[in-house]
């Protein structure tokens, strides 16, 4: 296993589950979108997954922004799992 250096990192998980290949990639594209302003408050040895669901292709990029904040809220008040 490689060590975390570097800048923050973001992996996108949209399956086809989540819709066409268009609809795929316009999400990905979004949440990448709303990722950056995220990314920028995160130490430089942080990974970020994201996993889509079937119901977030229809979701406006400002809620999926409020999620995403949400759910870093709730990782960072447990703390780092090491």
């Amino acid at each position: 296993m490689r060590r975390a250096t570097g800048d923050p990192k973001l992996g996108l998980i949209v399956s086809r589950s989540v819709g066409s290949a268009v609809q795929r990639h316009g999400l990905s594209r979004r949440l990448r979108h709303v990722a950056r302003d995220v990314l920028a408050n995160l130490n430089d040895s942080e990974h970020i997954v994201i996993r889509a669901l079937p119901s977030s292709r229809e979701v406006v990029s400002a809620r999926l922004a409020e999620e995403l904040r949400a759910g870093l809220r709730r990782i960072q008040s447990v703390g780092p799992k090491r």
